[in-house]
């Protein structure tokens, strides 16, 4: 099957690696006496980018391979190693960057385009260790409760730190209802935190949606070519449960780690009616390009709240970017991820693939977020006297530099809510814990719903939480994305574009890949009101 050459702005990605036939034999044929080669490091001239420079530095390259083979205290192939050392060469450009083998790239377009026996993770190679990058959304990983930033350190009891990405990932996959034992490290956490999980047939979710009173809401777990289609029926099935009277709308993008650049372009398209959506800005100039709204808006103008936490990453920071620009909804929740960069997925015929970073976005009034994130109009963490989300792209190791925005922040707002004065930055102490089955256990959701109300002129209860109606999870969207170019929302289908793809670096741990860091929210928060509130 063909892989798309579309944009991707997902997060997870293996740490893997294939071998070029081209290096293996290049090394492997000029080696007579590689003895002279020893010093080449030293005639390279580091400021010359000569043919000659080249040349010495692959005798390097083949000098230091076959020291390699031939007294490494194991042996070891020469395909391992070269894939080896492309892993190195694009893993140390920035954390976005990676190539994939023959069978992790066969993985992702797999992952895709339909469902996986696994625990529903997405995670992210981190210095040897393996980091989640958020679970997903009714998944054993998030009924679990394990939460983004965790570290799995141990599989059924065995210490996984120091083994390639891929190889754990495999051994997370498996048959459903077979069980397995995750040993988790998480900050703040006095002790390892040990728990047994039965696989399950992971489907990608992508869109939920549910009806409070005449409030829709809308969580968006992943941009893959099924979201915006997915995204319109929702909001048409909200709309006929209302008998077109919905007063407003809530878009969760907590914790979703990104996708298709293009989905996340139509989604924006989807609420703003004209202007900018994104800009790429690439190396070479006449590659950059921007996108700008389809002269749509779906809800004519309904009052719109977006969640956002740590965990939004890349397409869902370009939504919420691009919708705060534009003052088109309010953001709620905590600063984004803060990935600012766009990846280019090149298939190499026979092999596997590249995921390299190509370009950096920048949000309609040209700032980039790359390294800083999104700062919501209204800030509310999820949780009492906890930072949330505590990795963000700024934490990684060499990043890239942000360039070229013309501000970090967003253009000044004075069409906030009044209410926006009176919420809370976190709930009470003895707010009870999250229960993703309990929607009022949710602070930002409620915190949101209030919000929303207020900006459709509607009543709103100082004091107790917005209980859900008997409609909630009324929709849920079970795509299964194809590795194709997408449409926007026209119709018309869109010139092919790299694959590309911003989003904190990380491998869904059974489903390896974009997605891409990829999702459910990390157990978002509960309402600002009481204490205890009324459970559906």
């Amino acid at each position: 099957m063909k892989f798309r050459n579309g944009l991707l702005i997902g997060c997870a990605f293996l740490a893997g690696i294939a071998a070029a036939p081209q290096i293996a034999h290049y090394s492997a044929s000029r080696w007579g006496n590689l003895a002279p080669m020893a010093h080449a490091a030293d005639i390279v001239s580091k400021d010359d980018n000569s043919p000659r420079e080249i040349e010495q530095l692959m005798f390097l390259f083949g000098y230091v391979l076959e020291k390699v083979k031939a007294n490494y205290v194991e042996p070891v192939s020469t395909r391992d190693l070269i894939t080896n050392a492309l892993n190195g060469m694009l893993s140390g450009l920035d954390p976005h960057s990676s190539y994939m083998t023959e069978k992790q790239f066969s993985d992702l377009q797999v992952q895709t385009k339909g469902t996986f026996g696994g625990l529903g993770l997405e995670v992210q190679g981190e210095d040897g260790h393996v980091r989640v990058v958020s679970p997903i959304d009714d998944t054993p990983a998030a009924r679990a409760g394990i939460k983004p930033g965790d570290f799995i350190v141990a599989i059924d009891g065995k210490n996984i730190d120091g083994q390639p990405l891929d190889q754990v990932v495999t051994r997370m996959r498996g048959k459903p209802d077979t069980r397995i034992t995750l040993t988790l490290i998480r900050e703040k956490a006095p002790k390892p935190l040990i728990l047994t999980l039965t696989r399950a047939v992971i489907p990608l979710l992508v869109i939920k949606s549910s009806l409070y009173d005449t409030i829709g809401y809308i969580r968006i777990a992943q941009f893959n070519e099924e979201t915006q289609s997915g995204l319109l029926a929702a909001y048409k099935k909200l709309q006929a449960q209302t008998h077109n009277k919905m007063a407003g709308l809530i878009i969760d993008l907590r914790s979703d780690p990104g996708g298709l650049l293009t989905q996340a372009i139509d989604v924006g398209s989807d609420f703003i009616r004209n202007g900018e959506i994104v800009s790429t800005r690439a190396r070479h100039p006449q590659d950059s390009q921007r996108w700008d709204a389809h002269n749509t808006d779906i809800t004519n103008g309904l009052p719109i709240v977006v969640l956002i936490n740590g965990g939004s990453a890349s397409a869902s920071e370009i939504v919420a970017g691009a919708l705060q620009d534009h003052q088109r909804a309010v953001l709620l929740g905590e600063k984004t991820f803060g990935k600012g960069s766009v990846q280019t997925i090149l298939p190499i015929p026979g092999e596997g693939a590249i995921r390299l970073t190509t370009a950096r976005y920048y949000t309609p009034s040209g700032r980039s977020i790359q390294g800083l994130g999104i700062i919501p109009d209204i800030t509310v963490r999820e949780a009492h006297d906890d930072a949330g989300y505590s990795i963000h792209e700024a934490d990684l190791a060499h990043i890239i530099k942000n360039r070229g925005g013309n501000t970090a922040q967003p253009p000044s707002r004075t069409d906030l809510p009044a209410i926006a004065r009176s919420i809370p930055a976190q709930p009470p102490a003895n707010w009870p814990e999250f229960d993703p089955l309990k929607p009022t256990t949710d602070f930002q959701l409620q915190e949101g719903l209030k919000v929303v109300r207020s900006m459709a002129g509607l009543p709103v209860a100082a004091d107790a939480p917005v209980h859900d109606d008997k409609s909630h999870n009324n929709d849920k969207s079970q795509p299964t994305p194809p590795a194709t170019t997408s449409a926007p929302a026209g119709g018309e289908p869109k010139a092919p574009v790299p694959t590309t793809t911003p989003s904190p670096t990380s491998t869904p741990a059974e489903k390896q890949a974009p997605a891409t860091a990829p999702s459910t929210p990390a157990a978002p928060a509960a309402p600002a009101a009481p204490a205890t509130p009324a459970h559906p």
